[in-house]
């Protein structure tokens, strides 16, 4: 029976090595590093525009209002 414990250790060995061999071969993904830039520029566009309270109209010539609750929820219907 011990020499069967012995003789499983490399077995499963080989069966990771192969099983990591297939994927580490696998095809690369569709995601491109062109779409992954042009992403990141997005999101970095996106975080140099200005986020200030109280620095959108609401359309009366006042600032804009919040409608979300401290906690983070909406609040309920008017």
């Amino acid at each position: 029976m011990a020499a069967l414990a012995w003789l499983l250790i490399p077995f499963v060995a080989a069966v990771g090595a192969a099983v990591w061999s297939v994927w580490a071969s696998r095809k690369p993904s569709g995601f491109g590093d062109a779409d992954g830039v042009a992403g990141y520029e997005a999101f970095r566009a996106a975080m140099e525009r200005p986020h200030g309270r109280g620095t959108e109209q609401d359309g009366r010539g006042g600032p804009a209002v919040s409608r979300t609750a401290p906690d983070g929820r909406a609040p309920a219907a008017d």
